[in-house]
């Protein structure tokens, strides 16, 4: 199936910025209204930056999580360089929240912050809530997308899939605990086709939104998802559903 699957357009990817202005514009209004009828129970939500980014990638979204009502903590490692040796740090960083907290953790990743996030629910399930991903290529890191160049140049011209073979053979399988995977068929980045679960069920469920890859965070649709989504535990966790004037094809093209 991946050999048919080509990297995304150059016109989705050169309109990336300007799409992702629009969408930061359109989530204002929205947050004003949004966060002053939905309150959270308190619980921690780790925020994982993508590719290259830093927490002040994440910055508004983890304002608008803790605005829910939240607990809302960064991933603590700065720049995410895409290294392998991050997951141990971020293992121990649940860990730490966990015992600081004695809640379970939500994560949300982003881009390769949600690859991240998958990984460290797989080793960490007890003490994971649920797993949200944004655009993250889970199911074909090593495959075409618009940023690979970026991470051979950094990791001294190793592709991705050359880095850990029995990694990559794991990233693809889901994670034991409720996932939401959002993806976007307009992303200029990452091939959407790698950024869903093959196999939805009861705790899993991907959702198509329109949106940029770069404004994923600010989205006034993904924000619509992420505090739906934060509101369940795993044991009453349900599959998304729109509702009210966001009931339509318009703003989620897969429900």
């Amino acid at each position: 199936m991946t050999q048919t699957i080509s990297r995304p357009s150059i016109f989705w990817l050169l309109s990336e910025p300007g799409r992702a202005l629009m969408e930061l514009g359109a989530s204002y209004p929205y947050k004003k209204l949004f966060t002053k009828t939905k309150k959270g129970d308190g619980h921690p939500v780790m925020i994982l930056p993508g590719f290259l980014s830093s927490e002040v990638s994440t910055k508004a979204l983890r304002e608008y999580v803790a605005d829910l009502g939240y607990d809302v903590y960064d991933w603590g490692l700065g720049r995410n360089m895409g290294k392998l040796e991050y997951m141990e740090l971020l293992i121990d960083r649940i860990d730490e929240i966990y015992r600081k907290t004695k809640k379970k953790v939500s994560l949300i990743g982003w881009s390769l912050g949600g690859v991240f996030a998958r990984q460290i629910a797989k080793e960490r399930p007890h003490l994971t809530r649920q797993v949200i991903t944004l655009a993250a290529p889970f199911a074909g890191l090593g495959e075409p997308n618009n940023v690979a160049w970026i991470y051979r140049v950094l990791n001294y011209g190793k592709k991705v899939k050359e880095v850990n073979q029995s990694l990559m053979e794991d990233l693809p399988l889901p994670a034991p605990v409720p996932t939401t995977a959002i993806y976007s068929k307009v992303d200029g980045i990452v091939p959407w086709e790698f950024c869903i679960e093959k196999d939805e069920d009861k705790i899993h469920q991907n959702i198509e939104v329109r949106s940029s890859h770069i404004g994923m965070g600010v989205n006034f649709s993904v924000l619509t998802i992420i505090a739906d989504r934060l509101s369940y535990k795993k044991d009453n966790w349900i599959k998304f559903k729109a509702k009210g004037i966001l009931n339509n094809k318009l703003v989620f093209p897969s429900l």
